[in-house]
């Protein structure tokens, strides 16, 4: 492998010294779901960064075919648990395709050009959203979705619109509207955290939000939500978008280092997983490098804080037969499988079963399902028969893109009864469950 020269066209291109780490062992294979899928080479991590690597040294070029195996990547980043090296191939993969959508190796392929626009013209701004949401609950609430669903219109449709609309999760009556500062009533706060809002949540589960406001609040935490917050840049990264998740990542710097709190506060792993790298993101920027990898090292899952604190153990009953799934980029990024099962196998009154390959990724990786909806569905489905086995009555996980996934998945393929939570919902339940025990 020679060294890849870095100038200013390939700056984001995968560094040689990540890529050297592989050292062709295999074990990656194991837990790749698109290799264990299609058993083939090219659908590997191994594969993978072979192609990168060539598309980084000029040996080939992004051809249709190259660009197709990198894009059914789903990112889980399972090789990276499953690698004795230390091969981090998350940001390999985020770098190879930050390389072809600059231009590395040929013409960006059209559809991930129209990705990366449409990340940028919606996610970081509330309103959009909210205006979209408005259109969707209106198409859900009219009647017009039990219309188009029983013809079956979408399907003579151009694109992936068909896929798109069975992936939507039903719509709440309301968007997130979150209060700056909620503190503990009449006590002095033993905790001063910020909580990042994030972009698609308030508008598909602003339940959570809630509920996780509640459970800081209910360990002491004052909860600082600062309005000029934005988008965490999460999709951007995964698509290669990597100038504008760093735009995103020094807005989100700045305002959340000027509240001087003790952990900036996340409830969608995704989003936590790339807050935490965005040390890595701008180690080359002069202004704010240093500020990133102060900013990374405050933010937490918030199972991960609250187990740190300990949690408040003082919980109401809540029945149930509960399974948890790993969220990818809770379990292989961050490292975090212990601390959601702590909290659910405290909570009183439920009986917590292990889901049969609770890491193994349900296909959502952001967008996958949409830009790879055959291979989400894939996944998913084998994800659904696992949950079979469990027989548990709740399904829960610990980040937001999951639970839209799994809930497709359980209306498809069920168990029809089960429900779909995160678990800090559940530990809400718990605390709320006190007046009633």
């Amino acid at each position: 492998m020679t060294a890849i020269t870095r100038t200013r066209r390939n700056i984001d291109a995968p560094a040689f010294e990540d890529m050297q780490r592989c050292v062709h062992c295999g074990y990656c294979i194991c837990d790749c779901p698109t290799y264990l899928a299609l058993g083939t080479e090219a659908e590997s991590p191994r594969g993978r960064l072979h192609l990168i690597s060539a598309l980084a040294e000029g040996r080939v070029s992004a051809t249709a075919g190259l660009v197709a195996h990198l894009d059914r990547c789903v990112q889980c980043r399972a090789c990276e648990t499953a690698c004795p090296s230390g091969v981090a191939f998350g940001r390999i993969m985020e770098r190879g395709r930050a390389l072809v959508l600059r231009g590395g190796g040929g013409r960006p392929p059209l559809g991930w050009r129209l990705r990366a626009s449409l990340a940028s013209l919606l996610l970081p701004h509330p309103g959009r959203l909210r205006f979209l949401a408005g259109l969707l609950r209106f198409y859900q609430r009219s009647g017009f979705q039990k219309l188009v669903r029983s013809t079956r219109l979408l399907k003579l449709l151009p694109g992936r619109l068909y896929e798109m609309e069975q992936f939507l999760p039903p719509l709440p009556d309301r968007v997130l509207a979150p209060v700056e500062v909620t503190r503990p009533s009449g006590d002095v706060p033993a905790h001063r955290v910020a909580l990042l809002v994030g972009c698609v949540t308030p508008v598909l589960y602003p339940n959570l939000h809630e509920a996780t406001v509640r459970v800081l609040v209910r360990n002491g935490c004052e909860v600082v939500v600062p309005p000029k917050q934005t988008c965490c840049g999460a999709l951007h990264v995964h698509a290669g978008d990597l100038k504008a998740a760093r735009r995103l990542a020094r807005q989100n710097i700045d305002v959340f280092l000027a509240l001087g709190v003790e952990a900036v506060i996340t409830s969608a792993a995704g989003c936590g997983s790339t807050m935490k790298e965005y040390g890595e993101l701008l180690k080359d920027d002069p202004k704010h490098a240093e500020k990133a990898a102060t900013f990374s090292a405050l933010v937490k899952d918030v199972t991960e804080y609250l187990v740190a604190l300990p949690f408040n153990a003082e919980m109401g009953t809540v029945r149930g037969r509960v399974t948890y799934q790993d969220s990818c980029h809770l379990a292989h990024a961050q490292k975090i499988k212990a601390q959601p099962r702590a909290i659910l196998e405290a909570i009183p009154g439920l009986d917590f079963v292990e889901l049969p390959q609770a890491d193994r990724c349900c296909g959502s990786g952001g967008v996958y399902s949409l830009t790879q909806p055959e291979m989400s569905w894939r996944l998913l489905e084998e994800k659904m028969k696992r949950v079979a086995e469990t027989k548990a009555g709740i399904l829960a996980t610990a980040n937001t893109g999951c639970m839209m996934q799994l809930q497709a998945g359980l209306r498809r393929f069920g168990p029809k009864k089960t429900q779909m939570a995160h678990v800090v919902e559940l530990l809400d339940e718990a605390y709320r469950a006190v007046e009633n025990d």
